[in-house]
């Protein structure tokens, strides 16, 4: 419905039911369901998913058409992001929110900081994806506070012009809220523990559910060793786990994505169940490193499996884990892939240990040999050395061209002396241009940043106190954060309004008339800043 339609819709409502309600304006009463479109977490969820799904559609069509999101920690950082993606960009198509379980263990646990091994509590995850999502709706409350206040305005001056303008504005309204990638680590336990949180992350908004192949009470962080996965079918109940819960709460069209961290993963927990030979039990045992017995050689408490007629005995360590054969990691990658998607996966995500658009795009090719369609979350992760990475992949790119690098020391291109320097350039430049280039040679669909802001708020943190407790005092907060705010039209300057008084403001005057105490008038020193 349209401003005044919703209006008209109150008015009716509140004519019917006579003189109890003589006191509500159906004009406030409208600007208040206006700027609270969406009730539930479900609702999200539902708005969001049929977002996802029509722009996983766009890229399908032209890869040119890829997402993007950052990794965000609490509320308030989710809010920031897309007021700041709203002002540069003027709208917030194609940008995501994600939720990084490994900022949730470091940042959100009662027990404090934590490794990202699935040791925080699990209802810490939906509380976050609430959390966003409250801070996002609060952004569109007062963002459309001001419209309503500008409407006053241009009304009290008799401008009719300006009036409908804002009118249209306001029934053409785009939220800041947007789709949040949410990460159930492992599925914090059996399937049946996977099925139940994922419908508390579900509940809260989140439309898509990211899950690894991990053994849930021994995982690790993608980016660290001693990564153990599981056999496909454990992994593939989870899967269905989720999709039942979609489903269940009415989310048909929810997003599953399915990590791969067998890359980096060596070990494994269990020998897969298998009935025939090349079944997908027997594919994934393929890969254990064994070595061939006979029955007269054993030792005690061995454990053997039989293949091709041969008896073998799997590499057991002292942990009770099971090795793979050195090399396999990247077909590893590609049979999770093409199973997870088989198995009601919709898009992948293969944690790789650097940024390498050919390593990347060459399993991806090897995936859409069986999945045509098949496309990546990809995490553009601050455990990699970015700088590092690709100086050294220019480096390489040049010797095997033919060029002269003996100018630069391979093992020692993140010196500063380099910074200057054309390779420096050239590295660069397919830093600026990866996203985009991924996102055409690799498959990659969705471009994500871990824990951006986890760095973010301590770069920060640290610049404002070496000025602040040093000899720049009340001038390096003046100098470094008001003034910039006031320069570069930060909302935050006025945080006051941001946290909500301006709204509060309207409700008591909606509530209480003449007799509101409201906080805005001529004494409040936000009031500084107005022309700010």
């Amino acid at each position: 419905m349209t401003y005044q339609q919703t209006i008209a819709s109150l008015k009716d409502t509140i004519d019917a039911n006579g003189a109890p309600w003589n006191a509500i304006d159906a004009e406030s009463a409208a600007r208040m369901k206006l700027q609270n479109r969406f009730n539930t977490g479900l609702d999200i969820a539902k708005y969001t998913a049929k977002i996802m799904r029509q722009d996983m559609a766009a890229y399908d069509a032209d890869p040119a058409n890829y997402t993007q999101s950052l990794g965000c920690w609490h509320g308030f950082i989710g809010q920031q992001k897309m007021i700041s993606i709203k002002k540069h960009f003027g709208t917030t198509k194609q940008k995501y929110l994600y939720l990084s379980g490994w900022m949730v263990a470091a940042l959100r646990s009662e027990f404090g900081p934590l490794p990202d091994q699935s040791m925080h509590e699990k209802t810490s995850v939906p509380a976050l994806i609430e959390e966003l999502y409250t801070f996002l709706k609060q952004a569109d409350a007062r963002e459309l506070g001001m419209m309503f206040r500008d409407l006053d305005a241009a009304r009290e001056r008799g401008d009719e012009i300006e009036a409908k303008r804002i009118e249209t504005a306001i029934d053409n309204y785009e939220t800041h809220v947007v789709p949040i990638i949410a990460d159930i680590d492992a599925g914090f336990g059996n399937p049946e523990a996977t099925y139940l949180l994922a419908k508390q992350m579900i509940e809260a908004g989140a439309c898509a559910l990211q899950i690894e192949n991990q053994v849930s009470d021994e995982k690790q962080c993608g980016h660290q060793d001693g990564k153990v996965t599981v056999p496909h079918e454990d992994f593939h109940q989870k899967i269905r786990a989720i999709r039942y819960a979609f489903l269940e709460l009415g989310v048909d069209d929810g997003i599953i994505v399915a990590r791969t961290d067998s890359l980096g993963a060596g070990l494994t927990k269990q020998i897969a169940f298998t009935k025939e030979p090349g079944d997908l039990g027997d594919q994934y045992n393929s890969f254990l490193d064994c070595d061939e017995v006979d029955a007269s050689n054993l030792g005690n408490g061995d454990v053997l499996i039989s293949r091709d007629g041969k008896l073998l005995r799997p590499k057991r360590l002292p942990s009770n884990l099971y090795q793979f054969r050195s090399g396999t990691g990247e077909d590893r990658c590609v049979l999770d892939g093409i199973t997870s998607l088989q198995a009601g996966a919709d898009l992948l995500w293969i944690e790789t240990e650097k940024p390498h658009i050919g390593q990347i795009g060459g399993m991806v090719n090897r995936i859409r040999e069986v999945i045509p369609n098949a496309k990546l979350v990809y995490n553009n992760s601050p455990s990699f050395n970015w700088t590092l990475n690709f100086r050294q992949q220019v480096f390489d790119a040049w010797e095997a061209e033919g060029k002269d690098v003996s100018g630069y020391d391979r093992a020692k291109l993140m010196s500063v002396d380099y910074d200057g320097s054309d390779l420096a350039a050239e590295a660069d430049e397919r830093i600026r241009t990866f996203q985009k280039d991924a996102a055409a040679q690799a498959g990659i669909f969705h471009h994500l940043i871990t824990l951006p802001t986890y760095h973010t708020a301590a770069l920060s943190t640290d610049n404002l106190a070496k000025r602040y407790f040093g000899a720049e005092g009340m001038l390096g907060y003046v100098l470094n954060v008001q003034r910039e705010e006031i320069r570069q039209g930060i909302a935050c300057v006025k945080h006051q309004n941001m946290a909500g008084s301006d709204i509060g403001d309207d409700h008591k005057e909606y509530f209480a008339g003449e007799a509101a105490l409201k906080a805005g008038g001529k004494d409040n020193t936000m009031n500084q800043f107005a022309a700010a």
